[in-house]
């Protein structure tokens, strides 16, 4: 119990993002809002955030451990195709592999990389 309790606030952000997107991806496809001439851009963006923060509250969880970055790249990338299933039963919306390669990869990958390269800056100068 003592272990549980103290992964518990490391698994906090990552549960929220999950739940989160998990939310966003339950809403029907009627109820989307829809934002003319922009729309495609807002709404894979996004993803890109999302699945970047995602990926970030993983590799919190991983303690910022740099050899489990790729970890929580995957268990993003993961989570996404498990999401795009489960979108695939909600009204009026679709599963889409080329948000799960493309835009959910990208923006895990991308979060990752920044976050790399914000430490290692921090690193040399200090």
């Amino acid at each position: 119990m003592k272990k549980f309790l103290s992964i518990l606030p490391r698994w906090l952000p990552a549960l929220s993002m999950m739940i989160a997107i998990f939310l966003f991806s339950s809403l029907p496809g009627k109820n989307m809002p829809v934002v003319v001439n922009l729309d495609y851009v807002i709404k894979k963006t996004g993803h890109v955030i999302g699945y970047g923060m995602l990926s970030l509250s993983y590799f919190h969880f991983f303690k910022r451990d740099p050899k489990r970055a790729w970890l929580a790249w995957l268990l993003a990338v993961l989570y996404a195709a498990t999401d795009e299933f489960h979108q695939s039963f909600v009204p009026g919306r679709h599963a889409s592999i080329l948000d799960v390669l493309v835009f959910d990869n990208f923006g895990a990958a991308l979060a990752l990389y920044f976050y790399r390269r914000k430490y290692e800056k921090e690193n040399q100068s200090a």
